[in-house]
């Protein structure tokens, strides 16, 4: 316990604080405001939206419980067992109806507080609210008199065998009419972040940058890799962080060449390279973020020479980011400067022409250069586009955009005809940026990227100046 202790206090300059300090609810006008853009651009009808159930995982015991990405951009409502209905053409002023699990005072006493129908209307801003038995009667008097419906179909949707979708089914066949899909509406939406969203973003950057900090401060030679990814998540958990925006990646030496490594138990040794892609969750919206770093605290020749190459491309393809510059030009700078390190450093044979014109880098760069972010890690949003000449190109950049930058270089063991001295080298860094009027900027700045920065932090090892009591005290 004293060394796991230890670890947690190993932080510089950690500005982390506790959640009663920091966690704020966010104000129901952003949801109002979704609302209301959504519903302009619906027409008439109407739109049903479900809440994510709980599921299972053994026995009486479920997964974590997280709401359903667009149905909290829409409501701001995070109990499970929901479902909400829009209705922007309503003559009676009831446009948001809420259904909810309503008060039960047994329930409560075993699983939480719920809002219950009040509770909707009070707190979440519903025009009407029911309890969500009452949907399959509510919804048919509104399908009774719409002149379409928007809901998204899926054979993989957790509602598909229920009456509310029967219901719906039912209608369409009879009306024959097509039930319109809410994505073609919301992705577009969702893509384009106001300015409060990314205040949110920032915080679980901010966050994130901080784990970061106290990781590469943490690290050493002896560690698991399992004792870095509680360390960071601690980080997200004292900072007032719900969960994490995806499964923590932290993989060392072997593991840093697999991209979405999922294992834990590798022990941290002196030469080893180390992945750690990480995100922590602000109010839903997820942080993506990723360093590598040697754990020893000091890159050699080989180690310095990938990085390098990985730092210059990520460089180079922020350089690109602007109004109307789209994520095929990032890749295409992305994929220039990372074949020409990689021939400068002889992994590959031939010139930079030829290797890119061959897809070669491919064998060391197998990942596309970014993706977009928001309240999902991989956040909704073409990224291409079709034309009024009914082509397909791709999608330009506008104000509000947030995505990753992640350029990669991934050396595995055995790799054939490669000197053994590059192998177990795997190199990503990812940075999260928001598109700007004139360019862009860069809001996850908070953890080193530079070579000289990284292994200053890594070396100096000191306890930090603010420490939460959490962290300090006890063996308990």
């Amino acid at each position: 316990m004293k060394k796991l202790i230890t670890i947690l206090m190993i932080s510089i300059g950690w500005t982390g604080v506790l959640p009663a300090q920091e966690v704020e609810l966010v104000s129901t006008d952003l949801f109002a405001v979704h609302r209301a853009a959504f519903m302009e651009q619906m027409g008439g009808g109407i739109a049903v939206f479900t809440g994510q159930p709980e599921i299972p995982r053994n026995d009486d015991a479920g997964y974590p419980y997280r709401q359903d990405s667009d149905f909290y951009y829409l409501t701001g409502f995070e109990e499970p067992g929901t479902a909400a209905i829009l209705v922007p053409q309503a003559t009676d002023g009831v446009k948001f109806v809420l259904f909810v699990r309503p008060r039960d005072p047994l329930r409560e006493t075993w699983d939480g507080h719920r809002a219950g129908v009040d509770g909707a209307r009070q707190r979440y801003g519903a025009d009407a609210a029911y309890p969500i038995d009452s949907l399959p009667a509510v919804l048919s008097q509104y399908l009774s008199n719409a002149t379409g419906v928007f809901f998204d179909f899926s054979n993989d949707h957790p509602w598909a065998q229920t009456e509310t979708v029967a219901t719906l089914r039912e209608w369409a066949d009879t009306n024959g009419s097509e039930i319109m899909p809410t994505a073609g509406i919301l992705d577009e939406m969702r893509l384009i972040k106001s300015p409060a969203e990314v205040e949110l973003l920032e915080r679980a950057i901010d966050i994130t940058t901080d784990a970061h900090r106290a990781a590469m401060a943490a690290i050493q030679p002896g560690m698991y890799e399992y004792e870095v990814k509680a360390l960071i998540e601690y980080v997200f958990k004292v900072s007032g962080s719900p969960r994490l925006g995806f499964g923590s990646i932290v993989g060392a030496g072997p593991n840093s060449t697999i991209l979405h490594y999922e294992g834990g138990d590798r022990q941290l040794e002196a030469d080893d390279m180390m992945v750690i892609d990480i995100g922590a969750e602000w109010h839903y919206y997820t942080a993506d973020v990723t360093r590598t770093v040697p754990v020893d605290g000091h890159f050699d020749v080989e180690q310095a020479t990938v990085y390098q190459i990985v730092l210059d491309a990520q460089n180079a393809a922020m350089e690109v980011i602007r109004p109307g510059a789209s994520v095929a030009e990032i890749n295409r700078r992305a994929v220039e400067v990372v074949t020409a390190g990689l021939v400068d450093a002889g992994l590959l044979e031939g010139t930079v022409e030829e290797n890119i014109e061959s897809r070669a880098f491919r064998r060391f760069f197998m990942h596309g250069p970014g993706h977009w972010l928001g309240l999902d890690v991989h956040d909704v949003g073409a990224y291409m586009v079709s034309t009024e000449a009914d082509s397909v190109q791709p999608r330009t950049f506008e104000p509000g955009m947030v995505l990753t930058i992640e350029p990669g270089v991934y050396i595995a063991e055995g790799s054939e005809g490669v000197d053994p001295k590059w192998w177990n080298i795997g190199v990503r860094i990812e940075d999260d940026v928001v598109v700007t009027e004139n360019g862009y900027e860069l809001l996850s700045d908070g953890a080193p990227r530079e070579i000289a920065d990284i292994e200053t932090l890594m070396t100096a090892r000191g306890i930090p100046s603010v420490v939460p009591e959490a962290a300090a005290g006890g063996s308990h």
